[in-house]
């Protein structure tokens, strides 16, 4: 029984798996046909979409002279460090909180006033502050990543059921062991939905920081594109963006499955 249904989910899985490629497939296939369409129609400027083709060619010039291992090397070496120093704040801050009410009754206000506040608006101040060097673009990254994931930690830590609790005291644990085996497990599904939905947040930051201020990177390489209208520069940068993302937030899904793994089993053993 267990074995039938391990290789129904390995079949579901290859099914999606197969999906999702037809559907990339499907889409840049279309994009082929429409630009190619246009070329011979001039339904509009040919030059304000380049064909997949063209941004391959533009993809293997620029990788084989470095640019663009350069460009990318810059906003992963970014998006990485600012990522990981507001991660790391942001688990601490949320561990601070969830054990000492007074002080997240004292800094939530604060919080909660930064919090709306869209992080691409600091950025000019940002700017003033630390200049257009790596600080202000890493700085920028980390507040966003703190800001966005501050709240799933807290809540994690807090919305722990009170019968484990109830459970581990009762059974002698200490203050320590009740939150290092009982409240920080419960945290953890929500770090990672923190983390994923954050992941993309952070981009958005990394982008804005290098169209701002910056002379490399994918989104430098964006704006400088936009600047001498080399579409197909342009083009090749975001889907760099793009790539770069679905490679991170894939590290993201695959450690937490590996983490998780207990609660997978769980799961599959009450489906069976």
């Amino acid at each position: 029984m267990i074995e039938v249904a391990d290789m129904k989910k390995k079949k579901r899985n290859k099914k999606e798996l197969i999906l999702s490629i037809t559907s990339l497939i499907l889409f840049f296939a279309i994009w082929q046909i429409v630009t190619q369409m246009n070329q011979m129609h001039e339904w509009f400027n040919p030059k304000f979409l380049p064909a997949p083709t063209d941004i391959i060619k533009k993809a293997v010039e620029y990788a084989g002279d470095g640019t663009l291992w350069l460009h990318a090397s810059v906003s992963i070496r970014r998006i990485l460090l600012g990522f990981l120093i507001g991660g790391v704040l942001a688990i601490t801050v949320g561990i601070i909180f969830a054990n000492q009410k007074l002080v997240e009754a004292w800094f939530s206000p604060i919080i909660n006033l930064l919090g709306p506040i869209p992080p691409y608006a600091l950025l000019p101040i940002i700017i003033i502050w630390f200049g257009i060097g790596e600080s202000s673009k890493i700085g920028l990254i980390a507040y966003c990543t703190f800001m966005t994931m501050l709240p799933y930690i807290t809540d994690g830590l807090k919305n722990t059921p009170p019968v484990l609790i109830r459970a581990a005291t009762s059974l002698g644990a200490t203050q320590f062991q009740i939150f290092t085996r009982v409240m920080l497990p419960n945290a953890v599904p929500n770090i990672f939905v923190g983390m994923k939905v954050t992941l993309a947040m952070t981009f958005g930051a990394l982008m804005v920081s290098e169209m701002l201020g910056a002379s490399k990177g994918l989104g430098y390489m964006i704006i400088n594109a936009k600047q001498w209208f080399k579409m197909d520069d342009m083009f090749l940068a975001i889907i760099m963006i793009g790539l770069i993302y679905i490679i991170m937030f894939s590290i993201i899904q695959f450690v937490e499955h590996i983490v998780l793994k207990w609660k997978t089993d769980v799961t599959n053993a009450i489906e069976k």
